[in-house]
């Protein structure tokens, strides 16, 4: 929470209240801070068909008992069909066409601080809150205090004024303090797993869900020199630098080193693969026009970036790209730069935008990368 945001006994904040236990600490600490407090339970995902995989109802029945012990009303908005719209059917257009979406940072744009934003506003909010860690200090969005679970990467392509109108109060908390308060609480959820990977997938093979959107699509796994090493499913199965359920096992010798996805020459329906991991390693990108969250700087200028959530800032020095976004040289070779994915920029603890990657360096010309 920002000192800037005035609390009176009216100042009205509805909560994403997820079922999890870091909205649950969230509403209870807005209550002990004065707010008038309520939840909002978003459902983003249809589960008729998917009732071994998706937790809503579960999650649901865990949002409802926090409510009920913190005596605040429980709203509940579907938004499956805005999710579909605006966050799965680019997840889907990016794989067919090669790359590697980040759906969490779509949803977040999208859904979470559009949908949701404007549907609390409907109800009279003042505020929107969250359990995301992350903190606004003097109308900037800065990383949380605890550095292994912040989450500012995933909120960079939101809008600044969006962001302005949210609370985060963990965003001064570590985790191991937030469970704690949990069961200080007497929350029944203290102690519920963290959910991970994408929402929608659950714990299933995320192949075998892809494949119920996108049609295999077979082609040839061939190593950097052109050899034949087998057969792929189809591109979108893969990302770059995977090493995992190639299916190739079988033209390895007992101690021969792994291969790496190291490029997909898309005209061809190719897997590029290799056994040297520095291939992966590139220095610069291209993004898509950037998300600022500051006033735009006048490039060229230095900064921090991380091209991957957990990953420590990598100094990068940020250039203007004929495609109208920007051209961006690390200092030190990044590991698989991955098309689809997200550039996100730092100074010091702020977080200063971000953006679509488009183009990577490329260890072979033709393929994905530029």
């Amino acid at each position: 929470m920002s000192a800037s945001n005035p609390i009176t006994s009216n100042t009205r904040v509805i909560v994403g209240l997820s079922g999890g236990v870091d909205s649950a600490v969230a509403c209870a600490r807005l209550l002990e801070a004065g707010y008038q407090v309520e939840g909002l339970f978003m459902k983003n995902w249809d589960e008729d068909d998917d009732t071994e995989y998706c937790t809503a109802r579960a999650d649901f029945a865990d949002a409802e008992a926090v409510a009920a012990q913190l005596g605040i009303k429980l709203h509940s908005a579907n938004f499956a069909a805005e999710y579909w719209d605006q966050v799965f059917e680019e997840f889907l257009a990016e794989y067919k066409a090669g790359r590697t979406p980040n759906p969490d940072v779509l949803c977040n744009r999208e859904i979470k601080f559009k949908q949701f934003a404007d549907y609390a506003e409907q109800l009279g909010a003042d505020y929107i809150a969250t359990g995301h860690y992350a903190r606004l200090v003097d109308g900037q969005l800065c990383k949380a205090i605890d550095s292994t679970k912040d989450q500012t990467y995933f909120l960079q392509d939101v809008p600044i004024h969006r962001l302005q109108g949210c609370l985060f109060p963990l965003g001064e908390l570590h985790k191991h303090e937030v469970r704690e308060l949990a069961k200080s609480y007497g929350f029944q959820n203290h102690a519920k797993k963290d959910s991970t990977g994408i929402c929608f997938i659950g714990e299933r093979r995320f192949a075998d869900f892809l494949a119920r959107y996108l049609p295999e699509r077979p082609g040839l796994i061939k190593t950097t020199g052109g050899r034949t090493l087998g057969k792929h499913r189809g591109h979108h199965y893969y990302t770059l630098g995977q090493r995992q359920g190639l299916g190739i096992g079988g033209q390895a010798q007992a101690n021969e080193a792994p291969w790496y996805v190291v490029d997909k020459q898309l005209a061809s329906n190719t897997l590029v693969v290799s056994q040297a991991p520095q291939t992966l390693a590139q220095r610069w990108l291209i993004c898509a026009p950037v998300n600022w969250l500051i006033p735009p700087p006048t490039a060229p200028f230095s900064c921090n970036a991380k091209i991957r959530y957990r990953q420590a800032d990598q100094a990068v020095t940020v250039s203007y790209a004929a495609n109208g976004g920007f051209s961006c040289r690390f200092a030190e070779p990044q590991r698989a730069i991955t098309p689809g994915q997200y550039i996100c920029f730092y100074g010091g603890e702020v977080c200063l935008g971000g953006a679509r990657i488009v183009h990577s360096q490329g260890f072979l010309s033709g393929g994905l990368r530029a």
